[in-house]
């Protein structure tokens, strides 16, 4: 078919171009389009063609009569509605038709060459209905144009993400706050993946394009953009974060704990709670405690005391199977650092309804233990019972005013008594000063240590021993399975008894054999006990809980409340999550000790030389006992033992980064 003259329509990039033909040779065109430019163009490109030849006289008319037919055909496109349209040609039952037929059906009956070429227009512009083949429109099926309509839908939405994801990032480098939306929350939520698991993040191939489309550099620069965001705190706990410890409590575990109000003394009663709200009962802790689990009294019989040791009866609120029972084991213990806490139960459990608190009546499991004037113990019982806490003191209070307390001199003498004991047995003393981290208001970081072995610690800590030992015969005695903790002796023992030299302390833990937990009762080397659970602080410890259970099933007369393999799972559990709350928590430690050491670069500090290798030092700084590694070289030779003078060289608390030097 001879071209020569002819008005026809191909695609260059995307965009539909009148010609008209100048030449043709061997099913090639040469052509001259609308936009002035002589092209070659195999025939088989063309798309649309006149019926006739045109007469356009000069170049410049050509490409004038080419706009004007472009232009036309243009308009006439936009109101073709393909849409309509479709469904009109799928209920025809055909495959495909001419282009002239469906350019009919949309502007009428009888159509010229522009509106047919108009309507192939609408068809390559919007490829959801129909497809142009071998010069004949293609109808698709229904399940063809949804899937071709999502995949447009999804298309778009990426699109419309990347220009709110590197919109926002570009807002946050001039410190302005994105538009909030979808796109901008995947952006974030993205690049927080990326910083805190890196390759193991998901879909971490998108959030690498994110950092190359916006040019991010480096993982500081990735923090401060999402701080910005205000989606980080300037000091987001990232361990807590990374670990994917869970925080929030579900929405069935929070309807559980508002369930419970305050026990009714008539009710405890009923459900076989022995009476001892008449007895002394007072609280020792550190003065921000909110969730009080235990609490003593002190009675003198004759030449002999009676001390009971009270323990709040937190299983009567979390049952097996609840949902607040499945918290706390996927918790296993409450988290405390130095800016925050994460609990292992709902704050009106922890702080409210099992706290023993002032004045309030409160359920506990209690083992009262009959004392000789020289600690050896008569006798015990455990039961359970409803107490009021008469008062509420503090470690500080007591070291203070023991010597004008009998009932503080007498506990405290006692628990003297209970600990040379313990040492008579085998047990281990290491006390190293609890380092107490201090965030004013104003931002300010403050450092202290306070003493783990002062009077009123040492007291309580006594006590909690010795009821956990108890707790452990409780059970073991009844060859019953529970949770128990043991220890083997050390590889080597540096000291016999109580040591207070914080060199010896360090060392002997690096001779410790790790605890154990088990089903059955073993002995623990360091306790210097022949079993020994944890009981005392089931509010705080999931181990505690379970313990609870055990013991105050059978005080029901019930027998054991968990078989042995019950408890092995759990114990699977715990060592996981105990792992893991650690790393977090002295993560967390130290961040806030390495914020307080970044402004003291260059400064000199005191550091004791715990140990030595080929080729690195490890010291203690004793200022905030953190441990550091130094390169060992000609200048640094201090001997194991000595107190050494090192230089804070470099700190960045969000790499976990401390480098001293001689």
């Amino acid at each position: 078919m001879a071209l020569t003259g002819r008005v026809v329509e191909y695609i260059e990039h995307g965009k539909f171009i009148c010609a008209l033909v100048l030449d043709e040779e061997d099913r090639r065109l040469r052509l001259l389009n609308q936009n002035g430019r002589e092209v070659k163009l195999p025939q088989a490109r063309v798309l649309h063609q006149t019926a006739r030849s045109v007469a356009a006289g000069s170049r410049e008319a050509a490409q004038q009569l080419l706009q004007e037919v472009n232009q036309t055909r243009q308009e006439l496109a936009a109101t073709v509605n393909l849409e309509e349209l479709w469904e009109l040609a799928s209920g025809e039952g055909e495959e495909s038709f001419t282009p002239e037929f469906l350019a009919g059906l949309s502007f009428g009956a009888e159509v010229d060459e522009d509106q047919v070429a108009a309507f192939l227009r609408a068809v390559f512009e919007d490829r959801f209905f129909f497809k142009f083949r071998e010069g004949r429109i293609v109808v698709y099926s229904p399940e063809v144009v949804g899937l071709m309509r999502e995949k447009a839908a999804l298309a778009r939405a990426e699109e419309l993400f990347w220009e709110d994801c590197i919109g926002a990032i570009n807002d946050l480098r001039q410190h302005r706050q994105p538009p909030p939306g979808e796109g901008v929350t995947r952006c974030l939520k993205l690049l927080g993946d990326h910083y805190l698991f890196g390759g193991e993040a998901p879909d971490n191939g998108q959030a690498r394009e994110i950092v190359k489309r916006a040019e991010i550099h480096g993982e500081e620069e990735i923090h401060q953009l999402l701080v910005t965001a205000g989606y980080w705190l300037p000091h987001e706990n990232l361990g807590l974060l990374r670990h994917q410890v869970p925080v929030a409590f579900s929405a069935a575990a929070l309807a559980e704990a508002a369930a419970w109000r305050e026990p009714a003394a008539a009710e405890l009663l009923a459900e076989g709670y022995r009476d001892f709200t008449d007895l002394p009962l007072l609280t020792i802790d550190g003065e921000t405690t909110r969730d009080y689990d235990d609490a003593l009294h002190i009675e003198r019989q004759g030449q002999n005391f009676l001390v009971g040791i009270h323990i709040a009866d937190v299983a009567r609120y979390v049952p097996p199977g609840s949902a607040l029972f499945e918290e706390a084991r996927s918790r296993a213990t409450t988290l405390y650092f130095p800016d925050d806490r994460v609990s292992m139960l709902p704050e009106v459990l922890s702080e409210g309804v099992c706290s023993l608190l002032l004045d309030q009546v409160r359920p506990v499991t209690s083992v009262m233990v009959q004392l000789t004037a020289q600690g050896e113990i008569l006798e015990y019982t455990v039961r359970r019972a409803m107490v009021k806490v008469k008062r509420q003191l503090s470690y500080e209070f007591v070291d203070r005013e023991m010597k004008n307390d009998e009932e503080l001199r007498e506990l405290s003498r006692l628990a003297g008594l209970l600990r040379e004991r313990r040492v008579a047995t085998g047990a281990l003393m290491m006390p190293v000063p609890d380092v107490m981290v201090d965030i004013g208001e104003d931002g300010r970081i403050s450092v202290r240590l306070l003493d783990s072995d002062s009077t009123g610690r040492l007291l309580v800590a006594e006590f909690m021993v010795l009821a956990n030992t108890l707790f452990a015969s409780y059970v073991a005695d009844r060859q019953v399975p529970g949770l128990f903790r043991g220890q083997h002796e050390p590889h080597r023992r540096l000291f016999q008894g109580v040591q207070s030299d914080l060199f010896l302390n360090f060392r002997q833990r690096r001779f410790l054999q790790p605890a154990k937990i088990t089903t059955r009762a073993q002995p623990h080397s360091c306790v210097g006990a022949m079993q020994y659970t944890t009981m005392t602080s089931p509010i705080r410890r999931f181990f505690d809980l379970v313990m609870q259970h055990q013991v105050t099933n059978m005080l029901r007369g019930k027998g054991a409340r968990f078989e042995e393999h019950e408890l092995e799972g759990f114990i699977a559990a715990i060592i996981r999550l105990q792992s893991r709350s650690n790393l977090v928590r002295r993560l967390r430690n130290r961040y806030w000790l390495l914020r307080y050491l970044e402004p003291r670069v260059g400064e000199r500090m005191e550091a004791l030389v715990i140990d030595r290798g080929p080729r690195r030092v490890n010291v203690v700084l004793t200022e905030i006992l953190m441990e550091a590694d130094l390169p060992l070289t000609s200048v640094g030779r201090a001997e194991v033992g000595e107190k050494v003078m090192v230089k804070v060289a470099r700190v960045k608390p969000l790499e976990d980064l401390l480098r001293l030097e001689w």
